[in-house]
């Protein structure tokens, strides 16, 4: 019975950790591929009227991850884990063969494009609220840390896995970036729902509608007006004081509010506040939010950096900038498939405290090296701290992890999963909203003076070049994050054809736009990189306040008074 139980918990991390690596693959595959993507259903993704498909495409299924998976870890609490993990396989690889049988082109493709991914987000959704919880059920607590250290850096490099896959995929045939995930989809589902098995729990649980849907409709609003926040609104560079954005937001915020109180009242919650009272359950989530928000965006400027000023510089095409730009990323990842699995271990005989803080610390100096590297750096210090940076990430992902999860008691380690997840992904959507408006301001300051002038002295009309140079930042970040040359992608065909050969080729060449961009994209990084600095280091503070080694009485004890005192007062209000 003991080998048989042995050899089941290998089963379930491997399916697990399968699962998680594709659902994380498919969020940046796409980053990569973009320019082959519209370029296949034949769109300009840098058209004014084309960046909600270009955002959304990107944030869709990142946000519906966000959204979904506290309520679908509570249906796995209610219904069983197993069925909500098998069918979420199930819809994920469904969906994948939809977005690979895109027939339509234009606007009409790129609609489709965003609907599927939203519906493969749900199946993701549903592997990532579940897995670690499955986890936690199949191994023994001075196992769980080694076990989701290998799960949870597994989902983490699967963001830098897929900008290498979809670099070498997408140029190929961009439905390729989709078709890769049915046949492993197909082995994974088949696999899980033959081998997996259901952990008996509690019968009758009642679902928190109103919680659901508040906490849902809230966060998406938040979501939303982040999204349209980074575009330009009339003649400001972002759109953050304009009255769909403010209104999104606010609706967001009060809708969370309502949510919190309905939480509070309602006697079975989705987002259940008494784990709360758990100190290393709390001090974990915090963590997890502020270090997602420190990282979140840093691959979307180690992008824009690599691709759009020093891939070019170095004697690359702009065309073949994005798949190098993914290979010369792959420090990161290699920093966190060492230090997760070997810190998730270390962590069952010595505590989450010192390899969460740790890894934090340590997090933050990199940051602060990165800002001190010039622009046109050396490659050797950027590979260095890179990887500096994925080791110190990876020390205190997976302990922090295990360490929430440790603190919960097993009837609400699917909602305490699917919780820590929401403050993972939904902090990596608020961070690209928080980086992106920094470089925006950076940039905005003095890329337009910059432009003109050099179009100018390079023999642009200067009617042209102011046209040119008011453009939103926005769109010349997304020039670069896209593999475009920039300056001749913002200046119209019949400019173009006015200028000479020599001219065409200055301004078109590798080093014009990255000199022109590389003063006020360092300004704007530095603030971004003082951001993450700030964050991992509170994201330190927090993960030194859950206190030593972990004792499962401690979480019991804690539940036990909070449910007595939510009773209380419930039973005081009714009277009332």
């Amino acid at each position: 019975m003991a080998k048989s139980t042995d050899r089941y918990k290998w089963i379930v991390l491997s399916n697990t950790t399968l699962g998680m690596l594709m659902a994380t693959i498919d969020m940046s595959i796409m980053l990569i591929a973009m320019p082959d993507i519209f370029r296949g259903i034949h769109i300009d993704p840098l058209a004014p009227s084309n960046s909600f498909y270009f955002l959304w495409m990107i944030l869709g299924f990142m946000v519906v991850t966000s959204v979904l998976v506290v309520t679908l870890g509570r249906l796995g609490d209610m219904y069983g884990r197993v069925k909500m993990y098998n069918l979420g396989f199930a819809v994920y690889t469904f969906f994948s063969l939809l977005l690979t049988a895109t027939w339509m082109s234009g606007k009409a493709a790129a609609i489709w494009l965003v609907i599927m991914r939203i519906f493969q987000g749900v199946g993701s959704a549903m592997l990532m609220a579940n897995s670690t919880a499955i986890l936690t059920d199949a191994f023994p607590e001075n196992e769980r840390g080694m076990a989701i250290g290998i799960n949870q850096i597994a989902g983490i490099s699967g963001s830098f896995i897929g900008l290498i896959l979809g670099g070498l995929l997408a140029p190929i045939q961009w439905r390729l970036i989709f078709l890769v995930s049915v046949p492993v989809g197909l082995f994974g589902t088949i696999w899980a729902y033959l081998k997996l098995k259901e952990v008996p729990r509690r019968q009758h649980a009642k679902l928190d509608w109103a919680g659901n849907a508040t906490f849902a409709l809230g966060l998406v609003g938040i979501m939303v007006g982040i999204t349209y926040g980074i575009q330009p609104y009339g003649h400001h560079s972002m759109g953050w004081d304009s009255p769909r954005v403010l209104a999104s937001l606010g609706l967001g915020v009060i809708l969370l509010i309502a949510f919190a109180i309905i939480e509070y009242r309602v006697d079975e919650p989705m987002f259940n506040l008494s784990l709360f009272k758990i100190r290393a359950f709390s001090s974990g989530s915090l963590s997890t939010l502020l270090a997602s928000m420190g990282r979140g965006g840093l691959m979307f400027m180690m992008i824009i950096w690599l691709q759009g000023i020093w891939l070019p510089i170095h004697g690359f095409d702009f065309s073949r900038t994005p798949l190098w730009a993914g290979i010369y990323m792959l420090p990161l990842t290699l920093g966190f498939l060492i230090a997760g699995p070997i810190s998730g271990y270390l962590s069952d005989r010595y505590g989450a405290r010192p390899f969460a803080t740790g890894g934090m610390l340590v997090a933050a100096l990199s940051f602060f090296l990165l800002e001190l590297i010039p622009v046109d750096f050396s490659y050797w210090q950027f590979g260095g701290i890179l990887l500096l940076n994925g080791l110190s990430m990876g020390v205190f992902a997976a302990p922090n992890r295990a360490g929430v999860m440790n603190s919960l008691p097993a009837q609400h380690r699917g909602v305490g999963s699917g919780m820590n997840s929401t403050f993972q992904n939904s902090a990596q959507v608020l961070s690209i909203g928080v980086f992106f408006s920094l470089m925006i301001l950076g940039l905005s300051a003095s890329l337009p003076q910059d432009l003109f002038q050099g179009l100018v002295a390079h023999g642009v009309s200067v009617a042209a070049a102011r046209h040119a140079s008011h453009l939103p930042a926005v769109s010349t970040l997304f020039a670069a994050f896209l593999g475009y040359s920039p300056v001749l992608h913002l200046l119209p065909h019949g400019v173009l054809a006015h200028l000479t050969k020599a001219q065409l080729s200055a301004i078109g060449g590798r080093k014009f736009f990255p000199n022109l961009i590389s003063k006020p994209f360092s300004s704007g990084l530095d603030v971004a990189f003082n951001f993450s600095v700030v964050a991992c280091l509170v994201a330190a503070g927090a993960s030194w306040m859950r206190g030593g080694k972990y004792h499962f009485q401690d979480s019991t004890e804690a539940l036990d008074q909070y449910e007595g005192l939510k009773r209380l007062a419930q039973s005081q209000t009714r009277g009332s």
